[in-house]
């Protein structure tokens, strides 16, 4: 195989920039051209009405906020780490196939579910998913899409911790900076609440956090640096405990100001990556396809490129979790339709180029190093490769970085081994490697706090059925119960398995939401479009999303979750995929009756006699 990668990357080398350059005018295209043709012809958006944020303006959750405010918020809730690790783990087929499936996929697919879920929700008044749902489809739709979304969130969060292991095992710098992100991040909320002034806590934070990265080399060797010298298991139990208690403080204390300080370090980390590639213009070292894991067995992924690719790849190219935002708060803030088509439509494209720039980072590494850093090393040992650079990088930073699974290590190492080629930064390479780190699992850290609160809300309102008082969240016992709950799911989920089988799982989960996301942008597309035709902008993503979602999601659970002979064989996320595919099954036969009525609708057959 090793020979085969070799003759490959002779044939194929590319520069980063190609591909950056290429990405950014496809999406500014589709934008300017699909964008407007979706909102203004399919959707018929515009602003003779009020939005739900004017017409139901409280000061509170419905507020009407500048589109860009509006953007800033939407982008920061949807841009969690998905877009920085599966196109990372899905490098394991050459950087082609991701690359691919990012473009298409955002622009056909990611782009319309956002924009469509955001719509149905203003036109219902700001309701989630599974309201909108009940009232177009039925109960038996709305419950199954609640149910599927309790579920998927779940996952979520034992996919999102999974990623944090590799990163944070015996690695205490890492552990203290991140650590330390928690105080400042409360220190920033105490001194926004009592004095107002958010540019002095703005201040206080970002001073406090490069402290924190730059002075944590001097932790180790120390007590300190010993107790936070934490194994992977010891990590899987922390952060479900973590999140039981951070999930229970009030959000402007930790979640706000963190998700708050976490947008200025994503904005920064890639305006930085992006220029660091245009001033080094590093070469792809991967080869376009690597044929011996087109067809599964790979050490990354372990099914074939299709569906996977497009599994593995959700956040970034299509991601249902965006409807959790796009019918939760976002529908609230926007002050005109108009501004569907920068928030909702917009901000997905410029995710992709998110997942376009950490595709980027992992194949300008040689396929032996990544492969070593995402593989555990008995199994690297059987794919008959060797370290290149590997060894200089491991130096550099200070750290052994093989088996370092999870996808978070390669995108640090290989955005330090980016800025490190600038030659005044080359001695701080480590100072990136951690800053990326901390930057990752800050992100991740504020997505399992508003994730396990979303869980706790959905847990209370479906027991809520069975015991009323659970339906009031403000009840303590029921507050304290379903985040105990909540934790103990997702966290007996981070400790079933390795990043393989979780993330698959969290992949199928994911874009199950997003057909789901899709079935109702095609029922809103019927029942207000001119033409028939119109549907297929979301009927032609549902299709390839639906079919990939069940291929992929029963390969898993033949090949691997009900296989005694896997790797990641685990009775439970089989049952867990069987349930979630079944669901989703329940919702789509619904849907179809409903859009038999709307495809006869006599308002089609007067626009075609016009039209004749």
């Amino acid at each position: 195989m090793w020979q085969i990668i070799i003759h490959a990357e002779e044939r194929t080398s590319v520069n980063a920039i190609t591909l950056v350059i290429g990405a950014i005018c496809i999406l500014v295209i589709a934008y300017r051209f699909y964008g407007i043709f979706f909102t203004k012809k399919v959707l018929k958006i515009n602003d003779d009405k009020p939005t739900p944020a004017h017409e139901k303006n409280d000061g509170k959750d419905y507020v009407p906020t500048s589109k860009w405010v509006a953007f800033g918020h939407h982008f920061a809730a949807i841009a969690a780490a998905g877009p920085l690790v599966g196109p990372i783990l899905a490098a394991q087929f050459g950087y082609l196939p991701g690359y691919i499936w990012l473009l298409v996929g955002a622009v056909i697919g990611g782009a319309v579910h956002d924009a469509v879920v955001l719509f149905a929700s203003m036109t219902k008044g700001g309701k989630s998913l599974s309201e909108v749902l009940r009232e177009e489809l039925g109960p038996v739709a709305g419950f199954c899409t609640g149910l599927a979304m309790l579920f998927i969130i779940t996952i979520t969060m034992a996919g999102l911790s999974m990623v944090i292991l590799g990163a944070l095992a015996e690695n205490p710098w890492g552990t203290f900076a991140v650590g330390m992100t928690i105080p400042i991040a409360m220190l920033m909320g105490l001194i926004t609440k009592f004095t107002g002034n958010l540019k002095l806590s703005t201040i206080v934070g970002v001073v406090l956090l490069i402290a924190a990265v730059f002075y944590g080399p001097n932790i180790q060797g120390t007590w300190l640096g010993e107790l936070l010298t934490l194994d992977k298991e010891t990590l899987s139990l922390i952060l479900p405990i973590y999140a039981f208690f951070a999930a229970a403080l009030p959000v402007w204390f930790l979640l706000a100001p963190r998700d708050y300080l976490s947008s200025f370090m994503k904005i920064g980390v890639f305006i930085a990556l992006i220029i660091g590639v245009f001033i080094i213009n590093p070469t792809i070292q991967f080869p376009a396809l690597i044929p011996d894991f087109l067809g599964g067995g790979g050490p990354i992924v372990a099914g074939p490129v299709w569906p996977f690719v497009s599994i593995t790849i959700a956040c970034g190219a299509i991601s249902g979790f965006h409807a959790f935002i796009g019918t939760g708060t976002t529908p609230k803030m926007l002050n005109r339709w108009e501004d569907i088509r920068i928030v909702g439509f917009g901000a997905m494209l410029v995710e992709c180029v998110v997942g376009v720039m950490a595709l980027i980072a992992a194949t300008v590494l040689h396929p032996g190093d990544y492969f070593a850093i995402n593989s555990a090393p008995e199994k690297f040992a059987t794919l008959g490769m060797n370290v290149v650079d590997l060894p200089m990088l491991s130096e550099a930073i200070g750290m052994d970085l093989e088996g370092r699974t999870g996808g978070a290590v390669t995108l640090a190492v290989g955005m330090a081994s980016i800025f490190s080629g600038v030659e005044w930064f080359s001695h701080l390479t480590k100072y990136f490697y951690q800053f990326v780190i901390m930057f990752e699992a800050v992100f991740i850290l504020t997505a399992i706090d508003a994730g396990t609160r979303t869980a706790r809300y959905l847990i209370q309102d479906f027991l809520g059925n069975v015991y009323k008082p659970l339906k009031k969240t403000d009840w303590l016992p029921g507050a304290v119960g379903a985040s105990a709950l909540s934790c103990l799911m997702w966290g007996y989920l981070l400790n079933s398995g390795d990043i393989a089988s979780v993330w698959a799982l969290f992949g199928v989960s994911n874009q199950l939401m997003a057909s789901i996301g899709l079935v109702c942008g095609v029922t809103f597309v019927l029942k207000i479009a001119d033409k028939r035709i119109y549907a297929l902008t979301c009927f032609i993503p549902l299709v390839y999303l639906y079919v990939t979602v069940n291929v992929a999601g029963f390969w898993m659970v033949k090949n691997v979750y009900w296989n005694g002979e896997a790797g990641g064989f685990n009775i439970l996320n089989g049952i867990l995929s069987v349930i979630m595919l079944t669901l989703g099954l329940i919702i789509v036969i619904t849907s179809v009756m409903k859009w038999k009525e709307l495809w006869a609708h006599p308002r089609f057959k007067q626009v075609n006699a016009v039209t004749k």
